[in-house]
């Protein structure tokens, strides 16, 4: 019996009911949230009507990723992919440390979600208390997950078709106005450009979502590939779709002084109905990101769990609803300590970023790995890229996860501080765990059968 089988004895068995479409919708309603909303702001502020070209620059990197998890995808679907992949073809420790970095992460993504919304809500309804709203909306997550991956997939593709026709309003509305003068020169040389990249970067965050229910998605091998080229394809035209539109109607100038640039653009066109429309593409958006956030963070607690980085009670699959039950209240306990953190937008965004560039760091040299070092594991690949191409792939990938974090420095320091002492945190905990472990920790995962 291989080792995944005794760990799926040991804790129980995940069910695979995730389609293709919910394969997409996780993918493109995790990117498609939050961050429309917010960073179009400050990135029109770094950059002008640059943000266009910024925009599509800001989808190159997330593309070579997604060559990578495509083709890691089809050798070897695993929920919790990520921390699975880099801890069997890279080392444990290092998968450790980067999914470490990922709670804090996860956490602070849940909570740049909940602070956004009720931000939008309270142009509806002022004086809303925040924090009942934000606890709320946990737990409402919480049920979903709790319940079966199936019922927060179906959910998610539910309010991902509601959010496409907001947005097709919005666009619909905008395009008769668009105006290449309100735009401007789109090009004022690469240094404006290259400053917002590391915002724009959190809008595409999340395309590879579905890797990480990979044990729980039907012929994943072949639904996981497909499902990301599609969540890609359909994120890039629906954000250049609302990029244009808002500059077209509004300028570059009025969206870099909004607090709600879409808002702004769609005041424009809608008049009256700027307000209901917006607020409720918002809430749909930012209700579907974090369900798939959330989903995301218990999957790879789970995996910890299974492997022995973390207890092994995280692995606990419910005996009916076929979920990680233990590993989905703990991400609700550490999402709802979240709501502690920084109330500003920018430092959340880059504590978002830096542990999701080390998440794509890890499992591209992962591919890499699997490329050079594992002809046995490359020959049952599914999608058989050419070495060439995935070594390419992995490389590029590695440099951009790098050279993006960097960026993130000049924008503000403190939340790569505050990375810093979590991992240490980290290492303590690895260090102790090690020390106290009386049959060592598991240092590899079975891999596919022939």
């Amino acid at each position: 019996m291989s080792d995944l089988e005794n760990q799926t004895a040991e804790h129980g068995s995940l069910r695979r009911s995730v389609r293709l479409i919910d394969v997409v919708m996780l993918g493109a309603g995790t990117a498609i949230g939050a961050s429309v909303f917010t960073v179009l702001g400050p990135a029109t502020n770094a950059s002008g009507s640059g943000v266009l070209i910024a925009t599509v620059l800001a989808a190159v990197p997330m593309a070579v990723f997604a060559i990578v998890y495509a083709f890691m995808s089809s050798t070897m679907p695993r929920t919790g992919a990520s921390y699975e992949w880099q801890h069997a073809f890279v080392n444990p420790f290092l998968g450790f440390v980067v999914v470490w970095l990922r709670i804090l992460g996860s956490g602070a993504v849940m909570v740049l979600l909940v602070r956004v919304l009720v931000e939008y809500l309270g142009m509806v309804w002022p004086g809303l208390p925040a924090a009942p709203i934000m606890l709320g909306l946990f737990i409402a997550v919480f049920a979903l997950n709790y319940f079966g991956v199936s019922v927060a997939a179906r959910a998610q593709t539910l309010l991902m078709l509601l959010l496409l026709a907001a947005f097709a309003v919005f666009v619909g509305a905008g395009a008769p106005r668009i105006s290449t003068e309100t735009i401007g020169p789109v090009f004022q040389g690469w240094g404006p450009i290259l400053a917002a990249l590391p915002v724009l970067i959190s809008l595409f965050l999340g395309i590879e979502t579905a890797t990480e229910v990979g044990e729980e998605v039907e012929n994943a091998e072949r639904n996981v590939p497909v499902g990301l080229v599609l969540a890609l394809s359909l994120t890039l035209v629906v954000y250049l779709s609302i990029v244009v539109t808002s500059l077209g109607v509004a300028g570059p100038r009025e969206l870099a002084d909004s607090d709600a640039p879409l808002l702004t653009a769609a005041e424009h066109t809608l008049g009256g109905w700027a307000t209901p429309l917006i607020v409720s593409a918002a809430v749909l958006a930012i209700v579907k990101s974090l369900n798939a956030s959330f989903l995301v963070f218990t999957r790879f607690l789970y995996a910890m769990g299974r492997n022995g980085a973390l207890p092994g009670f995280m692995a606990r699959v419910h005996p009916r609803w076929g979920t990680p039950h233990v590993a989905t209240m703990v991400a609700f306990g550490f999402a709802s300590l979240g709501l502690l953190l920084s109330k500003e937008i920018l430092p959340l965004l880059l504590a978002v970023n830096i542990p999701a560039m080390m998440k794509y760091f890890g499992t591209c040299l992962a591919g890499f790995n699997v490329v050079r070092s594992h002809p046995d594991v490359y020959a049952r690949a599914r999608l058989r890229f050419r070495k060439a191409w995935v070594t390419t792939a992995a490389v590029a990938g590695m440099v951009a996860a790098v050279v993006i974090t960097a960026l993130g420095w000049a924008a503000d320091w403190r939340p790569y501080a505050v990375c810093a002492a979590w991992t240490a945190l980290g290492l303590a905990y690895w260090w102790l765990r090690r020390r106290r472990s009386t049959d060592g920790w598991r240092s590899s995962v079975s891999l596919p059968a022939s």
